[in-house]
């Protein structure tokens, strides 16, 4: 009993060991010559160019669309968010300037 519950505690020990990644190595035998590394640089680019469609694609489909009336409410506050915080900048370059009563908001 004691010896399996052992080997179990160290085979779980050496699972959540640290492993080091080989990407990327310097040293690496197969990336030593120039067409290996611009072989494996087109491959790399090429994913990323696949990924980036991918999520595109996806962000296209999720995106919600906006009706027009949506687009006047949505003009119509931001214009009020803008007016307020021009107001606010006021206000408070008022109370930097020594104009206490703006320095309550």
């Amino acid at each position: 009993m004691k010896l399996a519950s052992l080997v179990c505690a160290f085979a779980a020990g050496v699972a959540f060991l640290p492993v080091a990644a080989l990407a990327d190595d310097p040293n690496d035998p197969t990336m030593r010559s120039a067409a290996a590394r611009a072989r494996d640089s087109a491959i790399i680019k090429r994913m990323n160019q696949q990924q980036l469609a991918y999520v595109r694609k996806r962000d296209a489909q999720q995106t919600p669309r906006v009706r027009p009336g949506d687009r006047a409410a949505y003009a119509d506050a931001r214009a009020e968010y803008d007016r307020k915080m021009a107001a606010w900048r006021r206000a408070v370059a008022a109370c930097n300037a020594g104009r206490w009563e703006y320095c309550d908001n």
